[in-house]
């Protein structure tokens, strides 16, 4: 029969192009090795020849993996490390040659626990802590730890006891608490590391620290006490800030007027000094007219607001006087209505009086 002769069905199709209907691929896929296998293919070889390709196609399929992007795989080779796997598509030995584990690396992790812990001043404090970690290393953390989240807890409670243990209650209710969490979570990756656990502490927080509930009114009552007195030594800085600088100007501004009177009664002192010597050459160059000079001068400071005039000629010289206050007429010339005469000293009894 020719390879192209129409039969029933169109079976002698070499590429069977009609497949009779109810059939997979992989049923054809058997037939043809039944047909080139000849007996092999008939009666209880059949059997063999199916499972022998199942086996083949199984293999085939586990010769690959993919690998998450927030994943790593762990490859063993007969049940020891072989490799750590990126993610991606990734080649390998069949199963059960080489098998692939994966860890979800990036994925963050937490635990939360809730102890009653004694302080260094022998209180009892009640503390909720979380914390947060991630796989670092794939590989140790699927050898080097059974139970990681147990193992993880039971060292977070250890490194919380430890650093809770060396503080006060007065230190860990305050706000210098904060510095005890990045301690706790410092112990704690020293912990982790020296198990070689891979694990990366990412965050360690205190969601409560609080003392037990037998005890709660009084430590209220301290913590408000603590508070007041918080606030009153607020108040007084604010005083403070505000009185001290007004203090500080009044005493810079006092000391400036200090500084200038000083420098003007100095300078005066100076002055007069200055002034008194050159009399002093004055005098002793003229004495007669210099003590008359003095003498008039002083006389006219003196009489410069009184309303009088001074006649120290004997009546030998004409005063013209001046007007009245109020527009009162002036007496007339020659005449003093108003004052006292004085004598001028004998050596200016010749000299003429002065009308301030």
């Amino acid at each position: 029969m020719a390879w192209n002769e129409p039969g029933k069905n169109g079976q002698n199709d070499p590429w069977n192009r009609k497949r009779q209907s109810g059939k997979s691929p992989l049923d054809d896929l058997l037939n043809t090795v039944k047909s080139r296998l000849g007996k092999l293919g008939q009666g209880p070889g059949s059997i063999l020849i199916g499972v022998l390709v199942l086996l083949a196609v199984g293999l085939l399929l586990s010769c690959y993996t993919i690998i998450g992007a927030r994943q790593t795989g762990v490859v063993l080779r007969f049940g020891e490390y072989s490799r750590t796997l990126a993610p991606g598509f990734h080649l390998k030995l069949p199963q059960p040659i080489e098998s692939v584990t994966k860890v979800e690396a990036t994925r963050i992790r937490s635990v939360t626990d809730k102890v009653a812990m004694l302080t260094k001043d022998e209180n009892i404090i009640t503390i909720d802590f979380t914390v947060q970690y991630q796989v670092d290393d794939s590989r140790r953390y699927l050898f080097s730890l059974n139970d990681p989240d147990g193992t993880i807890g039971a060292a977070a409670e250890a490194a919380v006891r430890s650093v809770i243990g060396g503080s006060d209650m007065d230190q860990i209710l305050s706000a210098a608490g904060a510095s005890l969490v990045s301690e706790a979570q410092t112990t704690l990756q020293k912990t982790l590391d020296g198990y070689d656990s891979g694990l990366r502490v990412t965050e360690v927080s205190f969601q409560n620290v609080a003392p037990p509930n037998e005890v709660k009114d009084a430590f209220d009552d301290v913590n408000n006490a603590r508070e007041d007195k918080q606030s009153i030594e607020n108040g007084a800085l604010a005083y403070a800030s505000k009185v001290v600088p007004v203090a500080r100007g009044d005493a810079a501004r006092i000391a400036a007027e200090a500084a200038g009177y000083k420098a003007e009664r100095i300078a005066r002192a100076q002055g007069d000094t200055a002034r008194f010597n050159l009399l002093l050459t004055q005098y002793k160059a003229a004495p007669e007219v210099t003590r008359k000079r003095l003498w008039l001068e002083t006389m006219e400071k003196v009489m410069a607001d009184n309303p009088k005039v001074i006649d120290g000629s004997d009546g030998r010289a004409i005063i013209n006087l001046p007007g009245q206050p109020g527009g009162a007429t002036a007496p007339e010339t020659g005449t003093v209505t108003a004052g006292t005469v004085m004598p001028a000293p004998a050596s200016t009894a010749t000299d003429k009086g002065t009308q301030p």
